[in-house]
């Protein structure tokens, strides 16, 4: 997002594509309980453009929980969402669920590390928690994508993070941002989903910088009592580019 609601990322307005997806959620007849954006809300530092994401965010009536992304300034970010009662890296539960959020930025850096504090943290929220299914949600990719370029701007401490979620015996769906397209892998039974931006799409598997014609997308998440969950990825407006 932009200060400048005509602002454009790559030749996409992103305060229109994000208001479009929006409208396709409204239009859809699937209703959500939550909200999660997992990072790069902005892309010119502003607090005008954190404004309107949690104006056309608001207008949903819903809880929003958010993470930062490697574009985002956390204190400006913290502090506008903070006005519009809005949610940053915090934690929830809905029926037998913890929804978990955690910080895996470094201040100047691409590439993501979740420090061992937030480590820390986030093992003291789900052992305080009576909940027996976790579900965490960051900004950078804790798997390898097969792509040349974003594989070296991924989450440095990767296997850390998976240790402790696996060692967690409780943590089931992992969420992540960062690499604008669709991914999905299995790591010692927990499933990790990436989803694809609400404004470009980056290539999958391309060995350097690279976007290409699939439309802004989100996706839907469906948490079971028992454990169970189903997701399913929207595409806005078009069929994806296969």
């Amino acid at each position: 997002m932009f200060a400048d609601t005509a602002g454009e990322l790559r030749g996409t307005v992103t305060y229109e594509s994000l208001t479009a997806a929006l409208d396709h959620y409204r239009d859809s007849g699937w209703r959500a309980d939550i909200v999660i954006s997992t990072g790069d809300i902005v892309q010119d530092d502003s607090a005008g453009a954190y404004r309107h994401f949690c104006e056309l965010l608001g207008a949903l009536a819903l809880p929003v929980y958010c993470v930062p992304g490697n574009h985002d300034v956390r204190a400006v970010m913290q502090e506008v969402l903070a006005d519009h009662n809005f949610n940053y890296c915090m934690s929830i539960e809905l029926g037998n669920w913890l929804i978990a959020g955690i910080d895996s930025c470094v201040a100047g850096k691409a590439g993501g590390h979740v420090v061992a504090t937030e480590l820390d943290r986030l093992d003291s929220e789900i052992d305080r928690s009576d909940m027996p299914h976790v579900m965490v949600c960051l900004h950078h990719p804790p798997v390898q994508m097969g792509s040349k370029w974003l594989d070296s701007v991924g989450l440095a401490n990767a296997d850390e993070f998976l240790a402790r979620m696996s060692a967690s015996g409780t943590v089931k769906l992992a969420l992540f941002g960062h690499v604008h397209q669709a991914s999905e892998t299995e790591h010692n039974g927990i499933t990790i989903i990436g989803t694809p931006s609400t404004c470009r799409q980056f290539t999958p598997g391309s060995d350097t910088f690279a976007v290409d014609d699939n439309p802004p997308a989100y996706r839907r998440i469906n948490l079971y009592t028992g454990g169970r969950f189903e997701h399913e990825l929207i595409w806005v407006n078009d069929e994806p580019v296969l």
